[in-house]
């Protein structure tokens, strides 16, 4: 059977969940910065990502809200430490103290494959973010990861958030390649879903904290599916070029 991924001179990877383990870093910075057991960081964890599912979709949409990840990220916790769920927390954080929170989003761990995996698909083929972090997060993440990448898009680059449209057209057009020579590489469906909308191959990476609910069902088109590959891990996407 001949390989979807024949040809492919660019790999553009969805980073939060994908490449990093967004709910284990941050759950532990929490933990590790306040020294406090009673608060249940692993449930603030995962409002803060709710919250950033949430802003993007709506900024996606054409909905009121900054492109830039850290203004987005330290809007939903002032939110958050304002609910009636965290706001005993409220009076611990100033301002310099929520910053620093926000800054623990550029410091996210690598999957145990990520690194070798990216290193691995670098030899083949150009490798880059495609993501809706901010620059500078993207680039602190990179160094404190050991991420490889070639180049890094991001929705402060492009004007939006994914699945606006703009962000996979300007990947496509800031590669100077055709779609087809091009492939998205995620662990949610809806962003590939998207990608593939615009003729961009793409492969869907299993991991433990990302599409919960739907994972077990997605399939492959030779399968009947959406995605032209599934992996579980990078490396085993670069032992396939």
């Amino acid at each position: 059977m001949a390989n979807p991924l024949e040809g492919i001179e660019a790999y553009v990877f969805d980073v939060f969940g994908t490449v990093v383990d967004w709910y284990g870093s941050i759950t532990r910075a929490l933990a590790a910065y306040t020294g406090s057991r009673d608060e249940d960081w692993a449930i603030f964890a995962k409002q803060w990502r709710r919250g950033y599912k949430e802003y993007t979709a709506k900024v996606s949409k054409g909905g009121e809200g900054s492109t830039n990840a850290d203004v987005m990220h330290r809007e939903i916790l002032d939110g958050m430490l304002d609910s009636p769920r965290w706001k005993h927390l409220a009076s611990q954080f100033d301002d310099a103290k929520r910053q620093k929170l926000v800054l623990f989003w550029h410091k996210l761990d690598g999957w145990p494959d990520s690194s070798n995996g990216l290193y691995g698909l670098k030899k083949k083929a150009i490798i880059g973010t495609l993501s809706n972090g901010n620059v500078r997060l993207l680039v602190d993440m990179a160094r404190h990861a050991n991420l490889p990448w070639d180049i890094v898009f991001s929705g402060e680059l492009l004007g939006s958030y994914k699945t606006n449209p703009k962000v996979y057209l300007g990947a496509i057009h800031h590669l100077s390649l055709p779609p087809e020579k091009v492939a998205m590489v995620a662990a949610h469906i809806d962003d590939l879903q998207a990608a593939g909308s615009h003729g961009i191959k793409t492969v869907y990476v299993r991991r433990p904290t990302e599409d919960i609910d739907v994972q077990a069902t997605v399939k492959t088109k030779a399968e009947g599916g959406e995605v032209d590959v599934i992996v579980d891990s990078f490396e085993e996407l670069a032992a396939l070029l």
